[in-house]
């Protein structure tokens, strides 16, 4: 079975009386290139135990058991396993879980299903949850690559450059765990049904310490929460709730920014040496 061919896939849906969920985000490749150009870039290869996440009717999924030693999908909707399990009959390194990415301890997973193999993840994420799901998969700390295909509106904030009206605080929490390149876009009409923005595949390569020490790591996301929360404030006055106006000044001052420059303005090592000088 061809599973980017539109009319197969129709047809496979509705033998299994499988209903789209706008409520999930649900979109399914019906370009073959896609998902095996985002396997190949995700790092797949002998040695290597990918986790997916919202496997579809299982595409990305069968490219990334072509060239890892094992596959893990987790799939919210369980309509989708019967379909699954058909699609992938062939692929025995595949294994789908039923759950929700955004409660389920990754790293447990990757100890318990992945074990002895070098952990990536790999996932078209719907846009419903974007967002939470690649702070959880960046957080849980246990693989080497994160590559998803996300809205392109979301790659290029954590992509931003400071002083860009994309730059915000998600890019520095993306910053603090992972280098990030956008790799390409991918177009509406490579899904089924056709989104109304277009997507992008980004790699996000994990380190094991952010670029710079940040000292209080809670402290650190707090100033930077606090910089973009009202982003066109100056930053003594947007870090205003977190101590007196003078003394944020004065730690602005140490580190050789202006008194009146805008959190949009710094650059992750700014935000690190402020957290200490704030500390």
């Amino acid at each position: 079975m061809d599973l980017c061919d539109k009319k197969e896939i129709k047809a496979l849906l509705d033998r299994h009386g499988f209903r789209f969920s706008k409520s999930k985000g649900q979109n399914f490749l019906i370009a073959p290139w896609v998902p095996r150009q985002t396997a190949e870039a995700s790092g797949a290869a002998p040695g290597v135990g990918v986790l997916e996440v919202g496997p579809g009717v299982g595409p990305l999924t069968e490219q990334l058991a072509l060239r890892a030693d094992r596959v893990v999908s987790v799939e919210l909707d369980r309509t989708l396993l019967p379909v699954l399990e058909e699609t992938l009959a062939h692929c025995p390194n595949a294994e789908i879980v039923e759950g929700d990415i955004l409660k389920t301890d990754l790293s447990a997973l990757c100890r318990e299903r992945l074990a002895g193999l070098t952990p990536v993840a790999c996932a078209n994420l719907p846009y419903n949850i974007t967002t939470p799901a690649i702070t959880s998969l960046l957080e849980a700390g246990c693989f080497r690559a994160v590559t998803v295909m996300i809205q392109k509106e979301v790659a290029q904030r954590i992509c931003a450059a400071p002083g860009s009206g994309e730059y915000g605080a998600f890019t520095l929490l993306c910053r603090y765990y992972a280098d990030s390149e956008l790799l390409y876009d991918v177009p509406p009409s490579c899904f089924y049904p056709a989104p109304k923005v277009t997507s992008a595949v980004i790699r996000m390569t994990c380190r094991p310490e952010p670029p710079v020490p940040v000292g209080d790591r809670a402290l650190f996301f707090r100033v930077v929460r606090s910089a973009f929360n009202q982003r066109r404030k100056t930053l003594v006055n947007a870090l205003s709730n977190l101590a007196d106006k003078e003394t944020v000044r004065q730690a602005a001052l140490a580190c050789g920014l202006p008194e009146t420059v805008r959190g949009e303005r710094l650059s992750f090592e700014d935000f690190a040496a402020l957290t200490k000088a704030c500390k």
